[in-house]
């Protein structure tokens, strides 16, 4: 079933996607050489507590997962697309960083990521971002009421062409706003016109997944997902409301 939120809880999911989008600000600043995905996470962590929210992920356990999350943020590096778990491990020069992580404020949910390129990178590596980042400009151009689902991922996937990149199968966007997944599932590829009409009150999470090579991920042991080719990937993330003027971006 898919949620209908009323202008009020829409407002509340925005409150959560405020303190998010701080918090991924910080991230981003803070994402240097030398920088451990572990300090990010406890960036992370201390800002959102200290905002008087929690974040989403920690000791989230999806359906599926075999654990508890063990951690506020996601931080995925080079051919880990989603769901990577912070260590110890150092950012180094060239090294592709996904964060991904959520808000629950007040029982309401904000989801959302980004990608950076640490220090030098190389021109495939440049395309790849701005190819994902792309994706997400463009299929937020398309939320918006009597459009389909089908639609969005239409728009993601001719972006991917655009740019020479593949999209990502097997990993979608989801609706959210008071449990961090709910329905509908978003693929990041379909059928212009196809699917479920999108209707004002709709609060969806979209998040553009890209490779240079294969579109194809395998899980890896910590229950993260990586390109089976090794090939370098990117994934960018809005929580978005569908209202009657238009998108409103929850986590701008």
């Amino acid at each position: 079933m898919v949620n209908i939120y009323t202008k009020e809880e829409v407002s509340k999911i925005n409150l959560s996607g405020k303190i998010l989008a701080k918090t991924l600000r910080l991230l981003k600043n803070e994402a240097k050489e030398g920088v451990s995905l572990k300090a990010l996470d406890k960036i992370a962590h201390d800002f959102i507590k200290d905002s008087g929210a929690e974040p989403a992920f920690l000791n989230y356990q999806p359906e599926g997962a075999n654990h508890p999350y063990p951690a506020s943020i996601c931080a995925s590096i080079n051919d880990v697309v989603v769901h990577g778990t912070p260590t110890d491990y150092k950012l180094h020069s060239g090294d592709i960083l996904k964060i991904d992580a959520g808000v629950k404020l007040n029982g309401f949910y904000s989801d959302a990521a980004f990608t950076v390129l640490i220090g030098e990178g190389t021109k495939d590596a440049k395309n790849l971002i701005k190819a994902t980042y792309t994706a997400l400009e463009e299929v937020i151009r398309h939320v918006k009421p009597g459009n389909r689902i089908g639609d969005l991922g239409w728009a993601i996937a001719k972006t991917a062409d655009r740019f020479g990149v593949n999209v990502i199968v097997g990993l979608t966007g989801h609706g959210v706003g008071y449990d961090l997944h709910e329905d509908p599932v978003i693929y990041n590829f379909g059928d212009k016109g196809h699917g479920m009409e999108l209707k004002p009150g709709m609060v969806l999470a979209i998040e553009p997944m890209f490779s240079a090579g294969t579109s194809q991920v395998m899980q890896l042991k910590d229950e993260s997902w990586a390109t089976k080719d090794g090939s370098l990937s990117a994934h960018f993330e809005h929580t978005i409301a569908v209202t009657e003027k238009g998108p409103i971006v929850l986590t701008s």
